[in-house]
C-alpha cells in the first residue's frame, strides 16, 4: 500500500508540474493587431499564472480600455481559450513557435488575430520623456526671488473639504500630513475626539462624503485612469469595505437616499465598458441589485433620474447617436416616450417637486422655448408647463435650493454670469441670504454643507483675492466663526484683481472673458501675457474667483488672460453652437480677437505673450502655434490634444454612445470637406509652422487624451531639432492631481517663461 501511494504521488506531482511549467510558458503578455474595416486595432492579453491557476486581463488601447479581467482563461493541449463573457468576446490560439495563432469572436464576428509574446510596456515612448534632472535644470531659469513660492500656490492645504454628519453631531475634514497623503478624519462635536477613518495611500482619494449619520463613502482610481471605485467605513474607521471591487468598471453616485440610510443608487459600465446601468447598493455589506437594464447598446440610455424614494421616474436615450428619446413612468415601471429631442436641445429634471401632492411636478430647465436655459415648474405627466419660475436674458440659468427640512419649500435661484449670483425666494433663504452678504460683503459663497435640522452651516467664502475660507455659522444665534483658511500665507493685499471683460469678436459675436494684472500693469508697464483657453471646450467657461495658475503668474510679472470663445456655457444656445464645427477655427480666432483686445488696452506688451491651457487648451496652444505662429513667443501644452485623427480613435468606451455627437460638435472624417479641415486643424500635420518654443506635459494613464497625442507631437518637433521639455508622470492621468507632480510641473513651468519671455526684464513682480 505505502509503495502504490507513493507512486500516485509521484504520478500527481509529475502531472501537477507539466501543468505548471505549461502555465508559465503562457504567462505573461501577448500582443497581436485585429484587421477591423482595414484599420489596424491593437489587442494585449496580460496572462498571470498563480498557483497553476491562469487569470487575464484585456487592453485595447484605441479604445482606452485597459485591465479589463476576462471571466475565464484555460490553457489545454497547447490550446488557449479566454473568455469574457459580458461583452460576448472569445479567444482561442494554439501556440507554435512562440506565437498565439487563432481566432477572435465578438458576437458573430470572426476575425483572425495572432499573438506574439512581449513585455510588458509602460504607456508611451519612455525615451522621449525629458529627464527629472533636466527638468529641475529648467525651473532654475525662474532666478528671481520672489515672496511666495510655487508650493504656496499649489500645495494642497493643511486642511480641507471640511462636512457635518447629517444630525450635526460630528465633522468630518481632509488633513495632510508630512508626507502629503491627505487623510480623512472625524472629530466628535461634543467631546472633541478626533479619529483618523480613511488612510491615503499610493492612490489619491477623489471625494468622499457622508451616507448617514455613522458610516462615510469614498472613491479612489488607479493612477488617475477614472475607472472609480466605491468604498464605506464607519465614523470609528472599522468596517471599511471596497464596495465595488470591479477592475475596468467606472462608477458614480446617482442618489444619496435620504429616505433609506443604508442604501444609495450607483451607475456603473459593469456588464458592458460602453454603458452605464443604474444599481441600488448596501454601503454596509456591498450588496448589489441592479435596478434596469442598459442592453441596446447602439441607442443605450444615458442618463437617469431618480427619486428620494429610490423609484426610477424617468430615464434619457440616444437613439441614432444624435437624437435622444426621454421617457417617463407616470405609473411605476411604465416608461413611456414623453419627448423626442434633438442632442442640442435642453430638457433635464433638476428635482421633482417634493412640496405638491401631484408627484409629477418637476422643477426642469429647458431651452425648448428660448435662447437662454430658463427654469420652469413642469408636470411630467401631462408633458406641459405650469409656470415660468426663473430665467435671465443675459445667462443661461440652471440652480435652484430647496428645503428637505421645511418641506422641501423652493429656497433660492442660481446662475453664473460676470461673477456666480443666488436670488433667495423664500423669506428664510433672504434672511439667510442677508446676513452672509452683511457679513461677508466683498466675497462669493456656497453653503458646503447644512445639517439636516439646519441649525448648523457650512458657509465656503471665496473671491479672486482669497483661495477660500470656511465659517461655521449657527442658525440660532446667526453667528459666525471662522473654522479654517484654507490658504492663510497668500495675503489677499498681494493677490491681484480679476478684472470681467468683453469685447467684439471680428465678426460681431459679444465674448466675454477675464484679465487677471499684475501690479506692474496697474503701474503703467506693459507686462508678458500668458493666454490661457479652457478646456472642453464644448459647454464648459471660465468663471470668476481665486485661479491658482493666474495668481502665480501674477507674482511673477505676467497677465493671464481666460476668454468665453464661442462653443463656451452658459451663453445661451445660440452662442453655444455657433462653435460648433468651428474648433481651432473661429473659436480660435476669439482668442486672438482677445489678446488684441488687450494690447489695445495698453496693458500688454505684445512680442511677449505665451498660450498656455490644458485638455482643448492644451490643444489650443499647438493649433496657436501653427495658425498665429508669429503670435506667440512659446506656449505650454498640458494634456492636449495634437491630432484629431487619433483622438477620435482613442475615446474612452464610454465615450463610444456619444461618438456621433462629438463628430457634429468637432469634425467627421466621413465627409471629405471635414476631413481636410481636420488635417488643416490638426497641429501634428502642421509641424512645419511651429518655430517657437514648446513645452509638454502628459500624465501616461490618461483616459481621454492618450498619451500617443504628446508623444506624436514631441516626437515630430524633435525630428526637426527642437528641444521640446517633455514632463511624464507615471502615476497621473487627465491633468495631476499629487502635489509633488503638480509643484513640480509649475516650477518647470515657471523656469520655461522665465527662459523665452524675458521675464527677468520686469521691473516689479512680488518680492520680498
Amino acid at each position: 500500500m505505502k509503495k502504490n501511494s507513493l507512486i500516485i504521488m509521484i504520478v500527481l506531482f509529475a502531472s501537477f508540474a507539466v501543468s505548471s511549467i505549461k502555465a508559465q510558458e503562457v504567462a505573461g503578455t501577448w500582443k497581436g493587431a485585429l484587421d477591423v474595416q482595414g484599420s489596424q486595432m491593437e489587442m494585449i492579453f496580460n496572462v498571470e499564472e498563480k498557483d497553476g491557476t491562469l487569470s487575464a486581463t484585456l487592453d485595447i488601447p484605441a479604445q482606452g480600455a485597459s485591465g479589463l479581467p476576462m471571466d475565464s482563461t484555460i490553457f489545454e493541449n497547447n490550446q488557449l481559450t479566454i473568455v469574457f463573457a459580458k461583452a460576448g468576446i472569445k479567444y482561442i490560439g494554439t501556440l507554435k513557435d512562440k506565437k498565439m495563432e487563432g481566432t477572435f469572436y465578438q458576437g458573430p464576428a470572426e476575425l483572425p488575430l495572432t499573438l506574439e509574446k512581449s513585455k510588458k510596456t509602460i504607456p508611451g515612448n519612455p525615451k522621449l520623456v525629458t529627464s527629472d534632472m533636466e527638468l529641475e535644470k529648467l525651473a532654475k531659469e525662474d532666478k528671481a526671488n520672489y515672496r511666495y513660492t510655487v508650493e504656496d500656490y499649489f500645495a494642497r492645504p493643511k486642511a480641507s473639504t471640511f462636512r457635518f454628519s447629517p444630525d450635526g453631531s460630528y465633522m468630518s475634514y481632509r488633513e495632510k500630513d508630512e508626507n502629503k497623503k491627505n487623510h480623512i478624519y472625524v472629530k466628535n462635536l461634543n467631546s472633541g475626539e478626533v479619529t483618523r477613518v480613511i488612510e491615503e495611500k499610493e492612490e489619491l482619494v477623489r471625494g468622499y462624503g457622508w451616507a448617514n449619520n455613522n458610516r462615510l463613502v469614498y472613491v479612489m482610481d488607479k493612477g488617475g485612469n477614472e475607472n472609480y471605485h466605491l468604498f464605506a467605513v464607519h465614523l470609528d474607521g472599522t468596517n471599511q469595505k471596497e464596495l465595488t471591487p470591479f477592475d475596468g468598471v467606472q462608477v458614480s453616485i446617482l442618489e444619496g437616499l435620504k429616505e433609506d440610510e443604508n442604501h444609495m443608487i450607483i451607475s456603473m459600465n459593469k456588464n458592458n465598458p460602453q454603458i452605464f446601468e443604474p444599481y441600488k447598493i448596501n454601503i454596509e455589506s456591498g450588496e448589489l441589485k441592479q435596478l434596469f437594464t442598459n442592453e441596446d447598446v447602439a441607442n443605450p440610455i444615458v442618463g437617469y433620474s431618480f427619486d428620494k424614494d429610490g423609484e426610477l421616474r424617468a430615464y434619457g436615450k440616444v437613439r441614432d447617436g444624435v437624437n435622444i428619446e426621454m421617457y417617463y413612468a407616470a405609473e411605476p415601471g411604465d416608461f413611456k416616450l414623453l419627448k423626442q429631442l434633438n442632442w442640442k436641445d435642453n430638457f433635464s429634471i433638476l428635482e421633482f417637486n417634493y412640496a405638491t401632492e401631484d408627484k409629477h411636478d418637476a422643477y426642469v430647465v429647458s431651452n425648448l422655448d428660448s435662447d437662454k436655459a430658463e427654469i420652469y415648474l413642469y408636470n411630467l405627466k401631462e408633458d406641459k408647463i405650469i409656470k415660468k419660475l426663473f430665467s435671465n436674458d443675459k445667462y443661461d440659468v440652471s440652480g435652484l435650493g430647496t428645503s428637505r427640512n421645511r418641506g422641501y419649500e423652493l429656497d433660492y435661484f442660481s446662475f453664473e454670469g460676470e461673477k456666480n449670483q443666488i436670488v433667495p425666494v423664500s423669506s428664510y433663504y433672504k434672511k439667510l441670504h442677508k446676513n452672509i452678504t452683511k457679513e461677508f460683503p466683498q466675497y462669493s459663497y456656497s453653503i458646503a454643507d447644512v445639517t439636516d435640522d439646519e441649525s448648523k452651516y457650512l458657509v465656503f467664502l471665496q473671491s479672486d483675492k482669497l483661495y477660500g475660507a470656511y465659517y461655521s455659522y449657527n442658525a440660532k444665534t446667526e453667528k459666525f466663526d471662522l473654522l479654517f483658511n484654507l490658504m492663510p500665507q497668500l495675503k489677499e493685499e498681494d493677490m491681484s484683481e480679476m478684472k470681467p471683460i468683453s469685447f467684439k469678436s471680428r465678426d460681431g459675436l459679444t465674448i466675454h472673458g477675464y484679465i487677471t494684472l499684475p501690479k506692474a500693469a496697474l503701474q503703467g508697464q506693459k507686462v508678458p501675457l500668458i493666454v490661457n483657453p479652457h478646456g472642453g471646450p464644448q459647454g464648459i467657461r471660465d468663471s470668476w474667483g481665486f485661479n491658482p495658475e493666474a495668481q502665480l503668474f501674477a507674482s511673477r510679472g505676467y497677465a493671464t488672460l481666460h476668454v468665453n470663445f464661442r462653443i463656451s456655457g452658459g451663453y445661451g444656445r445660440k452662442f453655444l453652437e455657433s462653435g460648433f464645427k468651428q474648433i481651432g477655427r473661429k473659436a480660435m480666432d476669439d482668442v486672438e480677437d482677445g489678446l488684441q483686445y488687450v494690447i489695445e488696452q495698453g496693458w500688454i506688451d505684445k512680442d511677449k505673450v505665451a498660450i498656455y491651457g490644458g485638455s482643448h487648451g492644451g490643444y489650443a496652444v499647438l493649433r496657436g502655434l501653427t495658425k498665429t505662429p508669429d503670435l506667440y513667443a512659446c506656449g505650454v501644452d498640458y494634456v492636449g490634444v495634437s491630432n484629431l485623427f487619433t483622438f477620435m480613435k482613442t475615446i474612452p468606451p464610454y465615450w463610444k454612445p456619444y461618438l456621433k455627437i462629438i463628430k457634429e460638435i468637432w469634425y467627421d472624417e466621413d465627409i471629405a470637406e471635414e476631413k481636410a479641415i481636420m488635417e488643416e486643424v490638426s497641429p501634428v500635420y502642421q509641424i512645419d509652422k511651429i518655430k517657437k518654443p514648446l513645452m509638454v506635459v502628459q500624465g501616461a494613464n490618461d483616459p481621454r487624451v492618450n498619451i500617443d497625442e504628446s508623444d506624436q507631437i514631441v516626437s515630430a518637433l524633435r525630428a526637426k531639432g527642437m528641444d521640446v521639455p517633455y514632463m511624464v508622470r507615471y502615476d497621473e492621468g487627465h491633468g495631476f492631481g499629487k502635489e509633488d507632480n503638480r509643484v513640480a510641473m509649475y516650477k518647470a513651468m515657471m523656469g520655461f517663461y522665465a527662459k523665452h519671455l524675458n521675464q527677468q526684464e520686469i521691473k516689479q513682480p512680488i518680492k520680498n
